[in-house]
């Protein structure tokens, strides 16, 4: 009886009476493991996309319906939120904390304080003193035309002398110093609201180069604004400060003894330097 083969040998041609099997398709387990891999992938798909819609922290446990806490779920991964890297405005470049009203350093105080170079005053005015700006008013407590003798604040034993042409402060010395020292307020020569201080010898005191000194008038206009100075609130009781009309902000003040014309400055010394009593004539 010859033998069954279900493939022919190599040797031998399809003649011979071999046919393929065709009770089942080629393929067909392969074809349902990759069905049944591609639904399996879907499913996972649709789980994952549910899971991710679901409020934090209200995961369910799809066995039981009952919700999970953190800690079952192994905890919930949370990223910071991005923020700027802005330093506050109050840091140096070094990162640390400047104060906004931080007093300034001994250096720069050391510069504020070098205003002027006035010799150290004998005896300081009352520390109550107001450190504010002088008034811009004149005040009414100058009488005009009447003799006066002008002293410092802060050397209350220096006047205004004439010597060589030039105003300086001076202890008073014999009778001639002291007419020398003694001016007759007048009426402003440029402003009747402000002053003039004229000399026994009929000369008028005025700044030229920011210098106070003693000229004969030459009837111009300029002289007249020179010689007329308007008298200003001081910080100190019954003194007063004097401010140039033609050069507004600038006053009358000592440095070195000399009187000169100089910008206000907000310092104490600034205003000792340029507060002055008007006193009786010491002739």
């Amino acid at each position: 009886m010859p033998r069954e083969k279900s493939r022919p040998p190599q040797e031998e041609p399809w003649e011979n009476g071999w046919a393929p099997d065709t009770s089942r398709a080629p393929g067909t387990r392969r074809l349902w493991l990759a069905g049944a891999l591609a639904v399996a992938t879907v499913a996972a798909c649709v789980t994952a996309i549910a899971l991710n819609d679901e409020p934090a922290g209200e995961a369910t446990d799809t066995r039981g319906g009952k919700a999970l806490s953190d800690d079952e779920t192994g905890g919930l991964i949370s990223f910071p939120s991005s923020s700027a890297d802005a330093s506050p405005s109050g840091s140096d470049e070094k990162g640390g904390m400047r104060p906004e009203n931080a007093s300034p350093s001994a250096g720069e105080a050391g510069e504020a304080g070098k205003h002027s170079a006035s010799p150290r005053p004998q005896g300081s005015p009352s520390a109550h003193a107001s450190a504010s700006a002088p008034g811009r008013k004149p005040t009414p407590s100058v009488p005009a035309s009447a003799d006066r003798s002008v002293s410092s604040v802060n050397y209350p034993d220096r006047y205004w002398h004439i010597g060589g042409g030039l105003v300086r402060l001076d202890p008073a010395r014999g009778s001639e110093s002291r007419q020398d020292s003694t001016f007759t307020v007048v009426k402003g020569l440029a402003d009747s609201a402000c002053y003039s201080f004229a000399t026994a010898d009929g000369t008028y005191l005025r700044h030229r180069d920011f210098v106070l000194r003693s000229e004969r008038s030459d009837g111009s206009s300029l002289f007249r604004q020179d010689a007329t100075f308007c008298a200003r609130s001081s910080p100190y009781s019954g003194a007063v400060m004097l401010e140039s009309v033609n050069y507004p902000g600038r006053f009358l003040r000592h440095q070195n003894f000399r009187i000169r014309l100089d910008a206000y400055q907000d310092s104490d010394l600034f205003r000792m330097d340029a507060s002055f009593f008007l006193v009786a004539g010491l002739d």
